[in-house]
């Protein structure tokens, strides 16, 4: 069929409506046009006598299902009765029962696992139930191929326990909801849609990602589904309609492409489920901190307030590289500052093992250039800077990267990260941070507007992306929802931007890398058109000067500035 799709309906616990069933998909068929299949998980068969007629009217032929339609095996002692054999076989003209567990490969090329019943709790197990025994015996063949990537849809009635973790969360009781076997076949089976029922409820779970990022590489989403009963009371959804191109015959780049909302595995552990986590002793020292320290997780968390203001940077007679192309440094001491601003309570910040040009309470700090001081975090001026407005945040303790950083710091600098996009938007601009945690001993995050008439955030990603190519150098997307921590651990060398989008940028450096790569990649042609100015050393101002822009700039940005509000 080449590219051609797949159009499939999945349904939820017929329960021996089929009447009801079949009807709804003749009124969908009208309206739509003709599906290829349609698949049903949980019951089946109904146990009333109603249900027992209806039934009696396909198996005789009297009706007849107007879809070719696949359904798992009885999933309570009661309906077993209706499968008389654990081998797959028509039941009625159009209405196949597919077995105990197995692979159904259509004609396309789509690959259906599936595994009838409930998880069993006793040996020997009882008809309507699966053993460890059964699903290895599914798994086995499918994983033992080196081309093995997952399955197209796996069809079980119960639903794998814990598939909301990380996710929305179902309107079920998950204390007892689910089967960890169920579980552990979906993790092995990677299916790109997964359909269960028995609940009684609707739930379709966030896609989650099959791969650790930027350690294994990039593999299709998972999407897990689960439908309600057929003509359910409360209205619930209980049939599905998708489109799916089978997997053996798509563009692999295409298979892979990561949607916005895509989610961690949920079936895996990872920092971010601490009570799981601890449970299961499953961490690496970045799991171990899961209140703390997750950068991309900010979107949450933005609360905890800074007030003061100030500005710093190091002196002229800085020979060495570490100046910054943009920065300022906090206060979290009571210092006045030339401006008599209220100031804080002293908190206690990391001290750097020897001179540093950016810790705040530092001698070597260019005061002048601070704009905001916060109680983690401060807000300077950017030597150097590539535009009048482009700006430094930066920790007040010390920092090396963003990893590396508090729940505190990290909350309040997306505080002063989400006061510079307002402050940018309403001069008419965009923002582009970046960070480079090579060859730097403090942690400078650069903050570059960039007028919305020059270019649109894909031409900035774009530009990214072909002048990192250009250099042998793969900028890697990182999916939302990820935290930096877990891909690059403390003291990794790394690049990494973030637009205004949220889509985030990262390259873990190797052995060399540009000291002024962000820079330039903004000055280019394609983005700001300032190609002179992508070295911060040419376009040194005097001191008077950069008192006068950071002066403009604080008075410029004081209404957004939540640190006033203290």
């Amino acid at each position: 069929m080449g590219e051609q799709p797949v159009r499939v309906l999945a349904c939820g616990d017929v329960e021996g409506r089929l009447n009801a069933l079949f009807n709804r998909v003749q009124t969908i068929q009208k309206k739509t046009g003709q599906f290829d299949l349609l698949l049903c998980v949980g019951e089946f068969f109904g146990t009333t006598p109603e249900a027992e007629a209806e039934w009696q009217q396909y198996k005789t032929g009297a009706k007849k299902a107007p879809i070719h339609t696949y359904i798992l095996g009885a999933a309570s002692q009661d309906t077993a009765k209706n499968f008389s054999s654990a081998d797959g076989c028509e039941l009625a003209e159009n209405i196949t029962y597919l077995g105990r567990r197995g692979v159904f490969t259509g004609v396309s090329g789509l690959q259906i696992a599936y595994v009838s019943g409930r998880e069993a709790l006793q040996e020997p197990a009882p008809a309507h139930c699966f053993t460890s025994k059964d699903l290895s015996a599914l798994v086995a063949p499918l994983t033992s191929s080196s081309k093995f990537r997952g399955v197209d849809i796996l069809l079980t009635s119960q639903w794998p326990r814990g598939v909301w973790n990380y996710g929305n969360n179902p309107e079920v009781n998950t204390k007892f909801c689910g089967s960890g076997a169920v579980a552990n076949l979906a993790d092995k089976l990677k299916p790109r849609y997964h359909f269960a029922a028995l609940e009684g409820a609707h739930y379709e779970r966030l896609p989650y990602r099959n791969h650790v990022v930027l350690q294994e590489n990039a593999q299709h989403v998972s999407r897990f589904i689960a439908l309600a009963t057929v003509n359910n009371p409360a209205k619930k959804k209980y049939l599905y309609a998708f489109n799916i191109i089978p997997m053996k015959t798509m563009d692999p780049s295409e298979l892979v492409k990561q949607p916005q909302d895509v989610t961690e595995n949920p079936y895996r552990r990872s920092g971010k489920d601490k009570t799981e986590m601890h449970k299961t002793g499953f961490g690496t020292a970045a799991e171990e901190e899961p209140t703390n320290q997750f950068f991309f997780d900010l979107s949450k968390k933005q609360g905890g307030g800074p007030r003061g203001r100030g500005r710093k940077r190091p002196s002229d007679g800085d020979q060495q590289g570490r100046r910054w192309e943009g920065d300022g440094r906090g206060r979290d001491q009571q210092q006045q500052d030339g401006d008599g601003h209220q100031h804080k309570q002293p908190r206690r910040h990391p001290q750097p093992p020897g001179p540093c040009w950016f810790c705040l309470a530092s001698p070597q700090v260019e005061k002048h250039l601070v704009i905001s001081i916060g109680s983690h975090c401060y807000l300077a001026l950017a030597k150097g800077g590539l535009t009048s407005r482009h700006v430094l945040i930066l920790p007040i303790g010390h920092y090396q990267s963003v990893v590396e950083l508090s729940s505190e710091v990290v909350e309040e600098m997306e505080k002063y990260k989400s006061a510079l996009k307002s402050f940018y938007k309403s001069k008419g601009e965009r923002c582009v941070l970046f960070e480079r945690n090579y060859r730097s001993q403090h942690l400078q995050l650069q903050v570059v507007p960039v007028p919305l008439d020059r270019c649109t955030t894909e031409d900035i990603k774009e530009a990214f992306m072909v002048q990192a190519q250009e250099q042998q150098m793969e900028l890697m997307e990182i999916p939302e929802h990820t935290d930096l921590k877990q891909i690059a651990p403390p003291g990794t060398p790394y690049f990494y931007v973030e637009l205004d989008s949220g889509e985030k940028l990262f390259y873990r450096i190797q052995k060399h890398f540009p000291l002024q790569f962000g820079r330039e990649v903004l000055a280019s042609e394609a983005l700001l058109n300032i190609p002179t100015r992508a070295d911060w050393k040419e376009c040194k101002q005097t001191r008077e000067e950069e008192e006068e822009c950071c002066r403009k700039l604080r008075d410029d940005f004081q209404p957004f500035d939540f640190a006033w509000d203290d």
